[in-house]
């Protein structure tokens, strides 16, 4: 599968679709979001999201029960719910990251150590973060970032929702005490009319050179 569209195309034209039409996504595109989407980065590679990949109208019906009754949750063809896991902290699943790493040839004795040791400092001292769930909702937002540019690219839309309940999207779908919902993510074809671009602010806007407030010249 090639995508049908590059990556500046993809960035410049994706836009948040608020009504699909019924058209399914084809498996082998689905498969191939997640994948690509997958190869963000994260801290230590420890990769703390977690995708529900709820595709039933029963599942979707009920996800949109928690989701203030939008519509896009119920006509997407396939709806995200996206998640931080604060697990990524105790030894197991470091143990499983570092074999991982080994098992691509790209850890080392050495490595792996520092790893043991500079993972569980860094959710003890917290020197960038303020709780394990920003820090986990951080690094699942850069997954979801990639997917959504990555889905563009093959042509399909998606829509990024903050707007749930989360204590109810939680129970209805047996989401785990330490597991936290970052967003939802519906996905499909979109409906026309778009919504209007709303703009975007300069790079002089935005960026500042050196020091924060100083004027960035190109």
């Amino acid at each position: 599968m090639e995508p049908s569209i590059n990556l500046r195309q993809a960035i410049e034209r994706r836009r948040a679709a608020r009504a699909f039409k019924s058209d399914m996504i084809p498996s082998v595109i689905i498969q191939e979001i997640l994948r690509l989407g997958l190869q963000a980065p994260s801290g230590y590679n420890l990769q703390p999201w977690r995708f529900i990949v709820v595709r039933s109208q029963e599942n979707k019906q009920k996800l949109k029960a928690c989701a203030f009754d939008q519509r896009q949750v119920e006509e997407a063809p396939v709806v995200l719910i996206c998640c931080g896991d604060r697990r990524v902290n105790q030894s197991d699943y470091i143990e499983s990251v570092i074999e991982l790493g080994k098992e691509q040839a790209a850890m080392n004795d050495a490595y792996a150590d520092f790893i043991r040791s500079s993972v569980p400092a860094l959710f003890e001292n917290r020197p960038s973060f303020d709780s394990l769930e920003a820090w986990t909702n951080r690094h699942t937002m850069l997954s979801v970032a990639y997917l959504m540019i990555v889905a563009q690219s093959y042509g399909v839309d998606s829509c990024p929702m903050e707007g749930f309940v989360t204590t109810q999207v939680k129970e209805a779908f047996k989401i785990p005490e330490e597991v936290d919902v970052c967003c939802i993510v519906a996905m499909g074809y979109a409906s026309e009319p778009f919504k209007k671009y709303g703009g975007r602010f300069s790079i002089q806007t935005v960026c500042y050179g050196e020091t924060y407030g100083d004027f960035f010249e190109i």
